[in-house]
């Protein structure tokens, strides 16, 4: 049996990616969405395990010292990470895995699964970005400029360090949402 594949998403916060995810993950529901660990409070409607797996920041740093994250990183000051034995059993099983990684998180985790492929999701540009950002109504205006600085620093960090083998500019979801689909289906 062969390994399954690793699909990393990454973009800045507001590009879409959540909502590009979930279309793939309707039109090819074999692909295995893997669930990270964090302990930013959850969001209205989000299930512990099945959105992400919500840690206290006591329990994230035990399990960093035990070595079970392909990578983390503390991001909009709440700790993010990926568990590894997750991610071992699903691929060793012939299972592909969709995941959500930032562009850091990316590269750290490339270190171990040099074969994940990388798909970077850009908004039209930073004004767009920012339109979006507040139309979710989920942030305060604090955050919403942190999340904006951060995109910034992100799409460079991408553009210079990333290993992303696609790029899909979210500025229509519907033809994204196609793009992404028909992109992932041909990888599989």
């Amino acid at each position: 049996m062969s390994p399954g594949k690793i699909f990393i998403f990454s973009a800045p916060s507001g590009a879409g990616k959540t909502t590009l995810i979930n279309c793939v993950r309707r039109a090819v529901p074999e692909i295995v969405y893997s669930i990270s660990a964090t302990t930013r409070p959850p969001r209205e409607g989000e299930v512990d395990g099945r959105h992400y797996f919500f840690l206290t920041e006591e329990e994230f740093r035990s399990r960093i010292q035990q070595g079970e994250f392909a990578e983390w990183a503390c991001v909009h000051g709440h700790y993010y990470g990926t568990p590894r034995s997750f991610i071992d059993t699903t691929i060793a099983g012939g299972r592909s895995i969709i995941m959500d990684i930032d562009v850091y998180g990316k590269k750290k985790f490339d270190t171990l699964y040099p074969a994940a492929i990388g798909i970077l999701i850009l908004p039209p540009g930073l004004e767009k970005l920012e339109e979006r950002l507040r139309a979710r109504n989920t942030d305060d205006e604090a955050t919403i400029e942190l999340r904006l600085a951060n995109a910034r620093k992100e799409m460079e960090f991408a553009e210079k360090y990333g290993k992303y083998e696609y790029s899909i500019i979210n500025d229509n979801l519907e033809k994204a949402g196609d793009e992404t689909i028909r992109l992932v289906r041909s990888l599989l």
